[in-house]
């Protein structure tokens, strides 16, 4: 069982910037993809970024194109999102995700991870 922790929500005013964390004591992590997704009250998760066990390909929703941004430390066990430009329609839940690097198919469904953390609430104000 794989245990994601997230952090780094909080309450940020329209155009301001968070970086969300999220670790794990699994020392297998680099054998994980791994992805950021949102939830909205009383809606599905959202895909919100993905990025590959090396780190070598990233993959952003259209929504956040240009001011998010996934990338990650193996040594640390940890991936992060940069969020830049926030906007108050990006106030959300945001939940990190795994799944083991032999998993085929689509990054963009919540469907396609196994292991999940809680959740971080991001609210921005405007």
């Amino acid at each position: 069982q794989v245990q994601l922790v997230e952090s780094g929500g909080g309450l940020v005013q329209a155009g301001g910037s968070l970086r969300l964390s999220c670790a794990t004591s699994e020392r297998t992590f680099s054998t994980y993809d791994m992805g950021w997704f949102r939830r909205f009250p009383g809606k599905e998760r959202e895909f919100v970024a993905a990025i590959t066990w090396s780190g070598d390909s990233t993959y952003h929703a259209d929504s956040v194109k240009g001011r998010f941004t996934i990338s990650r430390d193996n040594a640390k066990n940890t991936v992060y999102l940069q969020m830049n430009s926030l906007k108050p329609e990006d106030t959300a839940v945001y939940l990190c995700a795994a799944r083991p690097i032999y998993y085929s198919g689509t990054y963009y469904s919540p469907l396609m991870y196994d292991y999940w953390g809680r959740g971080t609430q991001v609210t921005v104000s405007s």
